[in-house]
């Protein structure tokens, strides 16, 4: 694919998510709008971040599909196609919990070949083509160098849907915090990713997970070095609603973690 239009694409996810993160980081419309379940919310800013992302893509791009959130797929012939989370993480933006972000993807074919994330409310930028470095506000970021599970710093996230894949993460929850520095919790899969590429933690793993949660994570925490599969080890996917990244170093440990306990 030639250089020059990978770039647009890239300005184009960076354009979208800054102004998107900066209507999000203005915005007092924190009240829920409506509830996809009694914990899964959705707010006014919600989607007025993603009418403005898609605003922004169609302009541009209009030829390309859209997956979003709160809209669904709107399909069209070309091959290319922006997932899009307009705000990973509504319930911690809802009670000012400081963990939440922006997240757009370009899928080519079924993979990622551009991803943005925007961390708020501190405002990181994250992004990475397929065939870049990752970077966090212009510099290069790797993943951790830790060497065994006693050393790691983890985290994970729990569905809204307290069902057997749950009951799973809790025992998973319990058996990495026996093993590990210790396990967190915040509550956005993508920063959760991009916390894992910059070497922030050693390894995410979580269950119930939608194409807009990981689709632009994965892709940074790939070219920053990571190495990621579903919990059994086959090879993943963004369509796939489980995953495990790690730094590489102690992707075996954690597997063998999981075959004990899944």
């Amino acid at each position: 694919m030639n250089r020059n239009i990978r770039n647009q694409f890239l300005e184009t996810a960076l354009l979208a998510a800054k102004s998107a993160s900066e209507l999000i980081h203005k915005s007092s419309q924190r009240s829920v709008k409506t509830y996809k379940s009694k914990t899964d919310l959705v707010t006014e800013t919600d989607l007025a971040s993603e009418e403005l992302i898609s605003k922004i893509i169609k302009a541009q791009f209009p030829q390309h599909s859209i997956l979003a959130e709160e809209s669904g797929l709107n399909e069209k012939t070309s091959k290319f196609c922006w997932v899009i989370d307009p705000l990973d993480g509504t319930t911690n933006f809802v009670h000012h919990y400081p963990s939440y972000a922006v997240s757009i993807a370009l899928i080519h074919e079924n993979k990622p070949i551009v991803g943005v994330v925007v961390e708020m409310p501190i405002m990181n930028t994250y992004w990475a083509t397929d065939d870049s470095p990752a970077y966090c506000n212009g510099k290069i970021i790797k993943v951790s160098k830790s060497e065994k599970l006693i050393h790691s710093l983890l985290v994970t996230g729990f569905g809204y849907k307290h069902n057997s894949n749950w009951k799973i993460n809790m025992k998973l929850f319990k058996g990495f915090t026996d093993v590990t520095q210790g396990v967190r919790r915040l509550g956005a899969a993508a920063v959760d990713l991009c916390h894992a590429a910059s070497g922030k933690v050693d390894g995410f793993w979580e269950f119930d997970l939608n194409p807009w949660d990981t689709a632009a994570g994965t892709l940074i925490a790939k070219q920053a070095g990571a190495q990621i599969s579903k919990m059994n080890g086959d090879e993943y996917s963004i369509y796939d609603d489980q995953i495990l990244v790690t730094n590489g170093i102690i992707h075996e440990d954690m597997l063998g973690v999981m075959n004990k306990i899944i």
